[in-house]
């Protein structure tokens, strides 16, 4: 992720991780500058305390009633962040900090600010999802010390023209007021591929990079163009640059258009091309694409909202929606993937002072096994009368005896049992836990995070949780391997199978199937269709001789075209 000249021109391309494929060219924009008051102010008399106590108070209400306004206007992604922060912005326990601070004498505004401080090394600590809220935390303070300050708030200005939005971390409440019409492309020095703004860009279609180093020495109105499928952006591009890079892009639109499946290579070595959902609704959305089934449904994301365990009838009328969806499809369930950035408010979680390398996942069932009994129990009330019996894969399995244990459990009840490859101790003892299950599917954003010692939700860390990183590319290919010498399927849930460049490599390394967000299902089916599984093959063996992963992206589309 380092700059470079490009030759023969005076053009300039920033490196970073591509986060929402497109091609766009304009000028750049920037957000308006956030007010900060001064902290060190003198402290207020005890008869004033009070009322800056109800002026903190009526202004968080004011920003909460404007933050649900823009809720009620959005849907998906956008409208759960939107609400999400309208929450946050009258949070007992972080006005409760600011008015501790205020009954001291601490004016409003500064109180806000150092209250939110407060809040924000809490949930760094605690890491992955909670990390990620930081972001949204400070914007809420922002917004509610602009309402204290009577200064315009903080945001996104509307632009005369389609634009480029340059940031060096943009909160999500930003991000899901965009007007894809006129914030045509978006690019942060910060942020990962993972992270709420990324989500809603995507939702939006607004093509991004993110991770961009020297992004935040450019100015606003530079003439630039931003390739979100490449993760580069090109500073004053020349009109044929612009040109060349826009029709390339839209030829490999339209090619994803015009695919229908099934998922095969173009001299017909099959790779199933799956979604991935986290509900029955997603998964009757998904049947709008040409999805062959359902490769990872994560169970989890059903229940967060619960305060007690579903019971099983419940959990099996949600995991029918899902089946019923595709009766005639595969259908991988996931057993639940509770704690570190989800956790279940019906699951016991101990403090810990790194949660990512806690107790989740299998372990949490480990320590409480009536959990997966009921939950397996549920899975097979659904399966029964179907012609396609479901899959089941436990997450973070790290050993041979755990996935042992569990395929006896998922056999016992008539079911495929599986596990997620998403531990690189998984990973390289990969073909001794094969031979307890009848197949496996590697998780590529965990395998990300464990293998380069990096929270993939970090946006400092972004460029080292990217799925090209060959360390993570060569525990993928090994794992591969090991299902093909014992004949069993080895499929790719995570990030990296929603790419499709990577996709091509991924079959070279013997993937046979690649699950994705529906969305992605038709660029990464028409990118199989267009190459051969040699040319597959020859770009995998690429890969694995580079060491980053812009040279891995170099190596992969020199012999695969997009």
């Amino acid at each position: 992720m380092t700059r470079s000249l490009q030759e023969n021109d005076g053009s300039t391309v920033l490196h970073g991780t591509p986060a929402v494929p497109g091609v766009v060219a304009g000028l750049a924009v920037r957000p308006t500058p956030r007010v900060r008051p001064e902290i060190g102010s003198e402290p207020l008399a005890e008869s004033e305390r009070a009322a800056q106590a109800e002026t903190l108070r009526q202004a968080a209400d004011t920003v909460a009633e404007r933050l649900r306004l823009r809720a009620g206007a959005a849907s998906g992604a956008a409208a759960e962040v939107l609400s999400a922060n309208a929450a946050m912005a009258t949070d007992r326990g972080w006005l409760g900090a600011a008015e501790k601070l205020i009954a001291t004498g601490t004016p409003a505004a500064a109180a806000a600010i150092t209250a939110t401080e407060q809040f924000a090394a809490l949930f760094t600590k605690l890491g992955g999802l909670m990390a990620e809220r930081v972001t949204d935390l400070r914007d809420v303070r922002d917004r509610v010390v602009a309402e204290l300050l009577g200064a315009p708030e903080p945001g996104i200005p509307t632009p005369a023209e389609p634009a480029i939005l340059l940031a060096t971390d943009l909160a999500p409440a930003d991000t899901a007021g965009l007007d894809p019409k006129l914030i045509v492309g978006l690019a942060m020095s910060l942020g990962g591929p993972t992270g709420h703004t990324a989500i809603i860009a995507r939702q939006l279609g607004i093509p991004c990079v993110v991770a961009v180093e020297g992004l935040d020495e450019v100015p606003a109105g530079t003439d630039m163009l931003v390739d979100g499928t490449q993760g580069r952006v090109i500073l004053h591009p020349d009109a044929e640059q612009v040109a060349t890079a826009v029709a390339e892009y839209q030829v490999s639109t339209a090619r994803a258009a015009q695919w229908s499946g099934p998922g095969a290579t173009a001299d017909g070595q099959r790779v199933e091309v799956l979604a991935n959902v986290q509900d029955g609704a997603g998964a009757r959305a998904a049947t709008g694409s040409p999805a062959e089934g359902i490769g990872l449904f994560r169970t989890e994301l059903c229940f967060l909202d619960r305060e007690s365990e579903p019971s099983v009838t419940e959990q099996a009328q949600l995991y029918r929606q899902v089946l019923d969806a595709y009766p005639d499809g595969k259908v991988v369930v996931r057993t639940l993937d509770a704690g570190s950035d989800k956790p279940l408010r019906f699951v016991t979680h101990p403090a810990e002072a790194n949660p990512a390398l806690g107790v989740r996942g299998i372990r949490i069932t480990v320590r409480d096994s009536g959990i997966m009994d009921r939950q397996l129990d549920a899975i097979a009330v659904t399966a029964q009368g179907r012609d396609r019996i479901p899959w089941v894969m436990a997450p973070m399995i790290s050993t041979v005896a755990e996935a042992k244990s569990f395929a006896a459990e998922v056999r016992d009840r008539g079911l495929i049992p599986g596990v997620m490859i998403e531990v690189p101790a998984a990973a390289l003892l990969a073909e001794a836990i094969l031979a307890e299950v009848d197949f496996a599917s590697i998780g590529t954003n965990d395998l990300a995070q464990y293998t380069m010692a990096a929270d993939r939700m970090s946006p400092q860390l972004a460029g080292f949780t990217d799925p090209w990183q060959p360390a993570v590319l060569r525990l993928v290919a090994q794992t591969a391997a090991a299902g093909q010498r014992l004949g069993k399927p080895v499929g790719v849930c995570g990030e990296a199978a929603a790419d499709p460049l990577l996709a091509g490599v991924l079959a070279g390394f013997g993937i046979t199937s690649l699950s994705a967000a529906a969305s992605a299902v038709s660029a990464v089916g028409a990118a199989l269709a267009a190459v051969t599984m040699d040319d597959c093959r020859r770009a995998a063996a690429a890969v694995l001789s580079t060491a980053d992963p812009r040279a891995a992206r170099a190596a992969a589309a020199a012999i695969i075209p997009l």
